[in-house]
């Protein structure tokens, strides 16, 4: 996989969401890199990284990354997942990886119903992004396209970088991983648990108040089934906490982590 390594010190290893790269977490990378290394991927078929050959499901991601952790030395290194990257790492910690685990907003944990609303709004979502691609980079300079584009994703997203926002919405058209893993998101299994005692490492999952694409109800089955997880409520904050309040989730992840 494809990465960037900055930084010295405790080790950091940083797994984006659906759609997106490594960039998403450009608002908060220079307080983790202060006193951490800090290695960010792009997963398979995102950013820079060729596509799976092969199925490409949560496990066979999740897989990847085991592998990525192995090769690069990193098997005590903290996770940090945004997303379906935050359903990655509580998979990874389920399975048995000893570093500290931060999971931001993870899918896996909605109702049928849920699942439902999800699908049908994220496929609505990426057609329309794709559909529109040649205007992002004027709409994505306004206050307002940010806003009508990112109501789903951004408690403020009118506040968002713009060249943030465009490198994320690009990232719908261009990564080729996308459409098959939005369908194992929508159709696969719903993430499985980890009964009491059977963690390895501490594990924090954070969820925003204003999160409209995993709602903050499903963190109550999230916490049936990590019952040793500790909770963390970002209260001004949709789906993306390191872009709403990224001050408090650096400082979310430093604390968790050391």
């Amino acid at each position: 996989m494809h990465f960037e390594r900055h930084g010295s010190g405790t080790p950091l290893l940083l797994v984006h969401g659906l759609g997106s790269s490594l960039r998403t977490w450009d608002p908060i990378m220079p307080a983790l890199t202060a006193g951490r290394e800090v290695t960010a991927v792009d997963l398979p078929g995102f950013g820079n990284t060729p596509p799976l050959i092969g199925p490409v499901t949560i496990g066979t991601l999740t897989d990847t990354v085991e592998r990525f952790i192995e090769s690069e030395g990193l098997q005590d290194t903290a996770l940090v997942g945004s997303s379906m990257g935050a359903r990655i790492v509580l998979e990874l910690a389920r399975r048995g990886h000893p570093g500290s685990t931060v999971s931001l907003d993870p899918g896996g944990f909605w109702t049928d119903r849920q699942r439902l609303i999800f699908g049908t709004s994220i496929t609505a979502s990426v057609a329309l992004v794709r559909a529109i691609q040649p205007a992002l980079p004027f709409l994505t300079g306004t206050a307002i396209g940010r806003s009508a584009l990112l109501a789903q994703f951004s408690a403020k997203p009118w506040q968002l970088d713009p060249g943030l926002v465009l490198t994320e919405l690009q990232g719908f058209a261009s990564s080729p991983g996308l459409d098959e893993a939005r369908r194992s998101l929508i159709e696969g299994p719903t993430q499985q648990g980890a009964p009491a005692g059977s963690l390895s490492g501490n594990v924090v999952i954070g969820w925003g108040r204003r999160d409209r694409v995993t709602f903050p109800s499903q963190a109550a089955t999230a916490q049936q089934r990590f019952p040793d997880a500790t909770f963390h409520w970002f209260e001004e904050s949709g789906h993306f906490p390191h872009w709403d309040q990224p001050a408090e989730t650096a400082r979310l992840i430093l604390d968790s982590t050391s």
